[in-house]
């Protein structure tokens, strides 16, 4: 089977993700808790990234959360978009909270525990 590489520009993480499944699908592999999933269908805007590099094939995605100027702009809902080549994202709105949350270890936390 064909594997993608995905990488999060914010912290570096990569994950692999196949042209079958969705890059939120992929994502969630990751195991970090709180990634916002939401429907999983285009209807709630919570997935919103921004592609930087890379190229995929979308699927219709709710102007009320994915404007033409933002789809133009490859901002685009990660459950609507399957990789078709590498790709490099960065996370966009409610979804950057949780995923570019830095473990314990590195926030300064763990010491103060």
């Amino acid at each position: 089977m064909i594997y993608f590489n995905v990488l999060i520009e914010e912290t570096g993480e990569s994950y692999r993700c196949s042209p079958q499944e969705s890059l939120l699908a992929g994502m969630e592999r990751l195991g970090k808790k709180g990634i916002p999933v939401g429907c999983r269908g285009g209807g709630c805007g919570v997935c919103k990234v921004e592609i930087v590099s890379g190229s995929y094939l979308k699927r219709v995605m709710s102007r009320d959360y994915v404007s033409v100027e933002d789809e133009a702009a490859d901002r685009v809902l990660a459950c609507r978009v399957r990789p078709t080549s590498d790709i490099t994202l960065r996370v966009l709105g409610k979804m950057a909270k949780n995923v570019c949350r830095l473990p314990p270890a590195q926030t300064g936390l763990a010491a103060a525990l």
